[in-house]
């Protein structure tokens, strides 16, 4: 039977509290003996089944936040036409508990019209009014408005085929691919060729041909293109490109943390709305992560992320200056991510064994560690202001905004910073995200753009025994709250660490820099990424 009513004459009545939009009566594609009523309002498509076989479940409610797109068809051997309808809702898991985003399609057939454009035509319609509802849904969370990756402009999407497992070329065809052509999302896909070869691209890329850039590897590519950005001649306008992040590594700290900041969720049963809040916690599997990052990347939302002006100073007279955007670490953390570069075949669980063989031969480490706490800031921001207070980079030749807070390396630090009193340590690890990788959720409070640097170190004097139990409660983001008396957590907005060890490790965002004195401070906001 073809619909008895159209878009063009919707019912008088209102679903719930929202008036319907659209209305139609359509087929399933694989039996035209069942028919479903279709009715679409500014937030829902409600599916109802208006025949009686087969069973199953007779209406069906989707929240069009967890529509990624719908596109309309026609068949070669009729002239039917077919509107498909691509959802990620949070459904309950097959094997264990918890929620997590999974893909479905709903696919209507379109027959009112013996014409075959006409048909076409009715599916059109049906799939471009899904699409602008879909966009039109406030971005409105936490008091925050999202901004949306500018359309139709091509996405950048860089992907490094050695990363993790080896494996994140398989997956980008194996998932990634089609959610984008799902939500028609053109994009051109550039296969890293070497270390440094995703900086020296954006550096000299025009951006205006890009609407934003995506990495699918571990973290290590977004630090490239990250500093690619900032030293552009044009970093304050370039550093704006939405970045997005899809995990395709070994730690994909930020891809966890991106997950965890979706934050509060909608999962709507037919006739009762729950609510559940994504923990930073909560174990997930590395393809409902990469599930998850590729839907916030389908929708497209951009919000600003905190980055971190780093100096290394083994030389004062030609310092260097990188941008990080995930973490500082010196020690344990440090060396535990380089050595276990070796078992990168066994993916995540190269840090576990890393930690293990780490443990087994405990070091210390002796340092100085100095920091400006967050109270300190906005009462003696006003002195640095009418005083003769230079940035750091006022007087150098180097890009990006200046660090205020700081002064020279070969200078004492400001009157107003801490300096640790003990100068043995077994750990400095600063976050700015809430995970330090996949499954440690290391800054419970951090959020992307609060403007601060989560402090955490590990006094010398912990066991073997203590350090472990302090790592497996990170996996659930309860070390903090563990009350060891050799572990200190602090906010700051800006630090100084001056290893005396003669020799060492210090990673930014996992990657292995110029071991020596090092300060940093944080710079609110400056950078956009894709999340939600």
């Amino acid at each position: 039977m073809d619909p008895k009513i159209t878009e063009s004459d919707p019912p008088p009545y209102r679903n719930g509290i929202t008036q319907v939009l659209q209305y139609g009566e359509f087929t399933a594609t694989g039996n035209r003996k069942v028919r479903y009523a279709v009715s679409l309002t500014e937030r829902d498509l409600t599916i109802q089944k208006i025949t009686s076989t087969p069973a199953g479940r007779s209406n069906v409610v989707f929240n069009l936040r967890d529509c990624v797109g719908c596109r309309a068809f026609s068949a070669d051997d009729n002239a039917d036409a077919y509107f498909s309808v691509y959802f990620y809702p949070f459904k309950r898991r097959w094997m264990s508990s918890g929620v997590a985003r999974q893909r479905v399609e709903q696919c209507f057939r379109v027959s009112q019209f013996q014409d075959p454009r006409a048909n076409l035509e009715e599916a059109e319609k049906w799939a471009g009014t899904i699409r602008e509802s879909s966009v039109r849904q406030q971005h409105l969370r936490n008091r925050v408005l999202y901004s949306e990756v500018h359309r139709p402009c091509s996405v950048m999407l860089l992907v490094n085929p050695h990363s993790g497992k080896g494996q994140a070329l398989s997956l980008f065809t194996g998932h990634v691919q089609h959610m984008l052509n799902e939500a028609g999302v053109p994009h051109t896909l550039v296969i890293t060729e070497r270390q440094n070869h995703a900086r020296e691209l954006v550096r000299e890329a025009d951006l205006s041909q890009w609407g934003a850039l995506v990495i699918m590897s571990g973290d290590g590519l977004l630090f490239e293109v990250v500093n690619g950005l900032m030293e552009r001649e044009d970093w304050e306008e370039a550093i704006q490109t939405p970045l997005g992040i899809l995990p395709g590594g070994s730690g994909n700290a930020l891809a966890a943390s991106i997950h965890h900041y979706s934050g509060w969720v909608t999962h709507q049963d037919p006739n009762v709305a729950v609510r559940h809040h994504y923990s930073g916690a909560q174990p997930v599997s590395s393809e409902e992560l990469l599930v998850s990052c590729g839907f916030l990347l389908c929708k497209g939302l951009v919000s600003r992320m905190d980055l971190a002006s780093i100096h290394l100073g083994s030389s004062p007279s030609n310092p260097t200056r990188l941008f990080s955007f995930l973490s500082l670490a010196w020690g344990f953390v440090a060396d535990v991510d380089v050595e276990s570069e070796k078992y990168r075949h066994v993916g995540a669980a190269r840090f576990t064994m890393g930690t293990l063989v780490r443990l087994a031969s405990l070091r210390v480490y002796k340092g100085r560690l100095a920091y400006l706490p967050v109270d300190e800031v906005d009462g003696e921001e006003e002195d640095r202001q009418s005083s003769n207070w230079e940035p750091m980079s006022a007087n150098a030749t180097l890009t990006g905004p200046p660090d205020s807070l700081l002064v020279p390396l070969d200078q004492p630090v400001p009157s107003d910073w801490v300096v640790v009193p003990e100068e043995d340590f077994v750990l400095m690890l600063a976050m700015y995200q809430s995970h330090l990788a996949k499954d440690l959720y290391a800054a419970p409070d951090s959020t992307l753009d609060d403007g601060l640097i989560h402090l955490i170190y590990v006094r010398a004097g912990i066991s073997r025994t203590a350090l472990l139990r302090l790592f497996l409660a990170m996996e659930k983001g309860t070390h903090l709250a563990n009350n060891c008396p050799h572990l200190v957590y602090t906010r700051v907005r800006a630090l100084r660490l001056e290893p005396y060890s003669p020799k060492g490790v210090i990673t930014v965002d996992g990657e292995v820099v110029e071991y020596g004195p090092v300060q940093a401070q944080v710079h609110g906001g400056i950078a956009r990424l894709i999340t939600r």
